[in-house]
């Protein structure tokens, strides 16, 4: 043989068009003879490799080659069927995109690149045939619908929603049956077997769509009804210069009880140079004539008091006046609200500190103490605590939350989550944390509530210092007196003065990010370099977010990876808390950590009794030190709007409802925002609607509910990333039609050390939906039945993602 040896690089082609190889086709045109050693095939230029290949007797296409050799490489000393194997996961992603192509022609929107990648590695026949590609996609489904649910007609609910979620959730009828028919299929249900359960899913799908689009329609003609209702009240408001005439007054008259609050202003827009155009609802002006002597003789009765001293009376409101802005501004009088703390003789005591100050401990002493009282949290996790602390303290307590009730027969004491504030159970002594919430943008409406109305004769108000503000101006808003007590750190918080390499991460480090995504990624890479890691993040439950910080407490993990949800509560023996990164995404930008932030997840490290100082320190690359140290010198910085968030309740959705007359939730939300507080309104803010107006567009047309009820649904929580408002969309048309409204399901669970982040994620998702059923259950127990059913897979997901978090070893999930 002459010439040399070069490879499967550069091959000759006899003509054109893929190139196939086989045992009697090398690069010199010859028989290939296998040699009687490796050592005689390397003399002739050929690699072991190359050689088990061309001895296997397998067609191989000349652009395979490359990716082939380094796979039979791996497998050497490899016989034909290694090599078979080898070419197997070569082509592997040639018939993934095959059976992508064939899944899409098909219509089945239910097939996943996931799937199809599970069925190719099935395949073991190296020129597969497209039907038995399909036959092993078709295997593959079959396992993938057993394990989403119990029963056919779980696993198909579960699939809708899946698509659902994915944004595919619109099947037409015939891709509805077609996926009924490989679920059936799937359960084992053919032929005359499965005609009961396709029967009755048709029917019920059919069923479902009539609702469905009874309720868009009527929805959307509610909408058009409220906007031109809206429209035509816009049209019907009079400006100022008509006000004298219709009330029959002077100007100056009509000027002076405009500032008194006794004239409702309907709207003001603003004008150039800071004026405004104020604008009336002659409906409103027309009962307050009649009302016109008593606003004189109060002008003349005051008038002739301040001739006689300086103390004259305050301005009585006439009855008519108090009940048009009852029913159309009530937010901007908003303490009022709160009937029973505004009878008591409330005293605020507002303790503030950084954390690890003692400020809990400071205020349940003198909740243990009082006959009766209540701990408001702002989180589930925290009003166990809460009464865990009361119990250590020989106090029995209730618990109520969202989607939680514990009575203990007997108990005077409550612990809860800040929503659940009882405002018509007068207690002695309230506890109300993490006031620095009033500022949150989502939240903050909840603790203005509970501040203004915990009826309590003695309210503990516990916050970071930021929060003094807010807390003051609510006072005074409410007439009560405030003493404030400022607390210190017990141990000092100091900044790092270098960044931590990730190599330097320590036993007792509490490693922060701001996404699910990174707090995983950084387990992975330390469970990687051999560290035993526990994990805290908001999607995970309160039951798992306390096993894993007992995991972290008791030894049994070396460094605890978190987001912010430990900046409230789990006190953890945390020695040194590091930032990987000084900059978070808040839901609508990018932006660097502010103070509070940095001090208040920081402060987690040093914990009074176990480490002489807490630590506060940024990953390598992650940000400067410097940016640390300035955070935690800074002073206490004040809100940027201290007027507090508030939000309307069921009393003022229903009395604007009979004030503009419509049972439209939508329209009485956009009346609201529209009309009720201004913008400008120099006390309060109102919260983001925009959630609640999603959810009331959704179902104002679901028959069967009336306004309160879709009030209620518009409060539940939901993720809407997780399509939150659909879904209780479609739990609401059940619910209205008088049938029973299931629970989520997350079905079969893979083993915890062969889950992947992807099966892990689902089952957060449907432990977060479960909590929005159960929220609802306890408000509409006639229709969400199977309270126990669902408790019971919560329970299952709980032990189940615990089981997967403690997988210390290099599976799947850390992959």
């Amino acid at each position: 043989m002459a010439g040399s040896f070069s490879g499967w690089s550069r091959p000759r082609c006899r003509a054109a068009g893929p190139r196939r190889v086989s045992v009697l086709d090398t690069p010199f045109d010859v028989a290939y003879e296998p040699a009687e050693t490796p050592e005689a095939d390397l003399r002739h230029g050929v690699s072991p490799a190359e050689a088990a290949i061309l001895a296997s007797g397998l067609e191989v296409e000349a652009r395979e080659m490359p990716a082939l050799i380094r796979r039979v490489e791996r497998r050497m000393p490899a016989d034909a069927e290694s090599v078979r194997a080898a070419l197997c996961e070569v082509r592997r992603r040639g018939w993934i995109s095959r059976l992508n192509d064939l899944a899409n022609r098909a219509g089945r929107v239910w097939v996943r690149r996931a799937d199809n990648e599970t069925a190719a590695g099935t395949i073991r026949d190296i020129l597969p045939a497209d039907e038995a590609l399909l036959a092993a996609l078709d295997a593959t489904l079959a396992n993938r619908f057993r394990a989403l649910g119990p029963t056919p007609e779980a696993a198909l609910e579960a699939v809708v929603a899946e698509l659902t979620e994915a944004g595919q959730g619109n099947l037409s009828a015939d891709r509805h049956a077609q996926l009924a028919r490989e679920v059936a299929a799937a359960f084992g249900l053919a032929g005359d077997a499965s005609l009961p359960f396709l029967e009755e899913v048709g029917s019920r799908e059919s069923r479902r769509r009539r609702e469905v689009r009874e309720a868009e329609t009527a929805a959307r003609a509610k909408r058009r009804e409220e906007v031109a209702r809206l429209r035509a009240w816009e049209k019907s408001l009079v400006e100022f210069r008509e006000v004298p005439g219709l009330l029959g007054v002077g100007e100056r008259e009509a000027l002076r009880w405009i500032a008194a609050g006794l004239i409702p202003v309907a709207r003001r827009i603003p004008q150039r140079g800071g004026r405004e155009r104020w604008e009336f609802d002659p409906a409103e002006l027309a009962p307050l004539r009649a009302v016109v002597p008593q606003w004189r003789e109060a002008d003349k009765t005051a008038l002739e008091a301040r001739k006689r001293g300086p103390a004259a009376p305050a301005l009585k409101l006439g009855k008519g006046a108090v009940a048009a802005i009852a029913r159309v501004a009530a937010l901007d009088r908003y303490a009022g609200h709160f009937a029973t703390a505004r009878a008591l003789n409330r005293r605020i005591t507002l303790v503030t500190g950084p954390t690890n100050s003692g400020k809990s401990h400071t205020a349940l002493d003198a909740l243990a103490k009082a006959e009766n009282g209540m701990a408001l949290a702002p989180l589930r996790l925290l009003a166990h605590e809460f009464r865990d602390a009361l119990a250590s303290r020989g106090v029995p307590a209730s618990l109520s939350t969202g989607e939680e009730r514990i009575p203990v027969p007997g108990a005077r004491h409550l612990a809860a989550t800040v929503e659940m504030c009882p405002f018509h159970l007068p207690v002695d002594v309230a506890v109300v944390d993490e006031a620095q919430m009033l500022a949150d943008r989502d939240r903050g409406a909840a603790w203005t509530a509970a501040i203004m109305g915990t009826p309590a004769r003695d309210v503990y108000v516990l916050g970071a210092p930021e929060s003094a503000t807010q807390v003051k101006r609510i006072a005074a808003l409410c007439g009560d007196p405030v003493e404030e007590v400022s607390l210190k750190r017990k141990s000092p918080l100091v900044a790092a003065k270098a960044p931590v390499g990730m190599g330097d991460l320590k036993t007792g480090d509490a490693l922060v990010a701001f996404s699910r995504r990174d707090v995983l990624d950084l387990r992975a890479e330390l469970v990687r370099r051999g560290k035993r890691v526990a994990v805290v993040y908001g999607a995970l439950s309160p039951e798992v977010r306390r096993a894993e910080a007992a995991r972290f407490r008791e030894g049994e993990a070396d460094i605890l990876v978190a987001t912010d949800a430990i900046g409230m509560g789990l006190n953890l023996p945390i020695r040194r808390v590091v930032f990987s990164t000084l900059r978070k995404f808040d839901g609508e930008e990018r932006r660097e950590l502010n103070t509070q932030e940095v001090k208040q997840i920081g402060g987690r490290a040093g914990r009074f009794g176990r480490f002489e100082e807490g630590v506060v320190a940024v990953l390598a690359g992650g940000g400067s030190p410097e940016f640390v140290r300035m955070m935690l010198d800074a002073p206490p910085a004040p809100p940027e709007d201290p007027r507090p968030l508030v939000q309307p309740d069921a009393d003022i959705i229903a009395n604007v409802a009979q004030e503009i007359g419509s049972d439209s939730l939508f329209g009485v939300l956009a009346r609201i925002k529209r009309a009720v507080l201004r913008p400008d309104d120099p006390n309060y803010r109102l919260a983001d609607l925009t959630q609640a107006m999603a959810v009331a567009s959704a179902i104002d047309g679901v028959a069967g509910l009336d306004l309160l009820q879709r009030w209620t649904y518009a409060l539940c929580p939901v993720d809407e990333r997780d399509n939150g408002v659909a879904r209780l969309a479609r739990w609401a048309i059940e619910h209205g039609a008088g049938r029973g409204v299931q629970p989520p399901n997350a079905g079969r669970l893979p083993a915890p050390e062969k889950a992947s982040r992807d099966e892990l994620e689902r089952a957060e998702k449907t432990h977060k939906r479960l909590v929005a059923w159960r929220w609802l259950s306890l408000r509409f127990p006639q229709a969400y039945v199977a309270r126990e059913e669902a408790m019971a897979e919560t329970e299952r997901l709980d032990r189940w993602i615990e089981d997967v978090l403690r997988q210390q070893r290099r599976a799947k999930l850390v992959a």
